[in-house]
C-alpha cells in the first residue's frame, strides 16, 4: 500500500472533532457512493486512518439501479445517474459490513427508501450493527424517494422524527442543494431530531453528447470542484440557521478546500469525486490538514470551525 501515513502521535489530538455523540479522530470523511463498501480502495488507501466511512446508499431490497448511460464527465465535475444501485440490506450486513468492523473507524450508512417507514425499517435493522445514519433525503437520480422526501421542510420533519424513533444512532441528514432555502429544510431536520447536516448532495445537470446530439446522464446530479461555491455557500447560511453540526460536502479536493469549509462552519467534511481522480484524497487531507494545524500552533481543529463568521 503506497500511502504517506498520517502522525498518529499527534494527529487525534489536534485534528479530533464531534459530530453529537460520534467522535471522530479527524474530520475527513468519504463520501457516499464514492468509496464503495471501502474494499474497493483497500489497495490504495489506509482505511484505518479515515475519520469516517460513508458507505454506498443503501436500501431495504437490492437495486439495479438506473440504465446507461450513467455518468457524464463536464468541466471541473462529473454527472451521475447511477440510481443507487446497491445489495440491499441483507446482502451489505453478511457480506459488506464484516470487511468494514475490521477498521478503527466509524461505519455511517447511507439510507434511502421511497417511504418513511422504508426509512424507519432501515433503521432499525441497522440500530445495533453500525455507528450513524445519514439520511438520503437528496438524491436527484431516483424516481421514488430522495429528495421527493427532502425538499417540503415539513415532510422532511415527519420523515427524521419518524427515524428518530426507530433508532438510538446518531442522525446525519443529507439535503439538497436543488431548493430556494437550504436553511428552512435544515432547521426541519433539526426540528425533526436530526444530531447533524450533510450538505451538500449533487447539483441538477445536464450534459449533452454533440456528436448524436442527444442528453446523456439524464436526471443527473453534478458534483466536483464545480459545485464548491455552492456548497460552501450552503454551510455559510445553514452555519448561522441551526445549533447542529454541519458536515461540508461538495468539491473538496485538498486542505485547503477542507480548510475553507471549517471555517464557514462545518464541523468535518466529505471527500467525494476526488476520490475518483486519485483514490489517497482524503489522506493527503488529513496529513496536510494537521501540518497546517501545526504550522498556525493550533491545539485543536475546533478553533477554526465558524472562524469566518467571527
Amino acid at each position: 500500500m503506497n500511502t504517506i501515513p498520517v502522525n498518529s502521535q499527534t494527529a487525534p489530538s489536534q485534528l479530533a472533532v464531534t459530530i453529537g455523540t460520534l467522535r471522530l479522530r479527524n474530520p475527513v470523511m468519504v463520501a457516499s457512493g464514492t468509496f464503495g463498501y471501502g474494499r474497493e480502495y483497500a489497495d490504495f488507501v489506509d482505511i484505518g486512518q479515515l475519520g469516517a466511512i460513508v458507505t454506498k446508499g443503501l436500501t431495504l431490497k437490492p437495486r439495479l439501479g438506473n440504465a446507461p448511460p450513467r455518468l457524464a464527465e463536464t468541466p471541473a465535475g462529473v454527472l451521475n445517474s447511477i440510481g443507487l444501485q446497491n445489495v440491499g440490506l441483507e446482502k451489505f450486513l453478511s457480506d459488506k459490513l464484516p470487511y468494514l468492523r475490521q477498521f478503527p473507524v466509524p461505519v455511517i450508512v447511507n439510507i434511502l427508501g421511497e417511504t418513511a417507514a422504508e426509512y424507519a425499517a432501515l433503521a432499525k435493522s441497522l440500530d445495533s450493527h453500525v455507528d450513524a445514519l445519514e439520511l438520503n433525503v437528496s438524491c436527484p437520480n431516483v424516481a421514488k424517494g430522495g429528495i421527493d422526501l427532502g425538499a417540503s421542510p415539513k415532510r422532511l420533519q415527519r420523515l427524521v422524527a419518524k427515524v428518530r424513533e426507530a433508532t438510538r444512532l446518531p442522525l446525519i441528514v443529507k439535503l439538497t442543494p436543488n431548493v430556494s432555502d437550504i436553511v428552512r429544510l435544515g432547521k426541519a431536520a433539526q426540528e425533526g431530531g436530526a444530531d447533524a447536516l450533510s450538505a451538500i448532495n449533487t447539483v441538477h445537470g445536464l450534459a449533452v453528447n454533440f456528436k448524436q446530439g442527444q442528453p446523456v446522464a439524464m436526471r443527473g446530479g453534478l458534483s466536483g470542484p464545480a459545485i464548491k461555491p455552492i456548497a460552501l455557500r450552503a454551510v455559510w447560511d445553514l452555519y448561522r440557521g441551526v445549533s447542529i453540526p454541519i458536515i461540508g460536502a461538495g468539491g473538496i479536493t485538498q486542505a485547503q478546500d477542507a480548510w475553507e469549509f471549517l471555517t464557514v462552519g462545518a464541523s468535518a467534511i466529505q471527500v467525494g469525486t476526488a476520490n475518483f481522480v486519485q483514490p489517497t484524497t482524503a489522506i493527503d487531507i488529513i496529513r496536510d490538514l494537521q501540518g497546517m494545524a501545526a504550522a498556525q500552533g493550533s491545539t485543536s481543529i475546533n478553533d477554526w470551525i465558524g472562524l469566518a463568521h467571527r
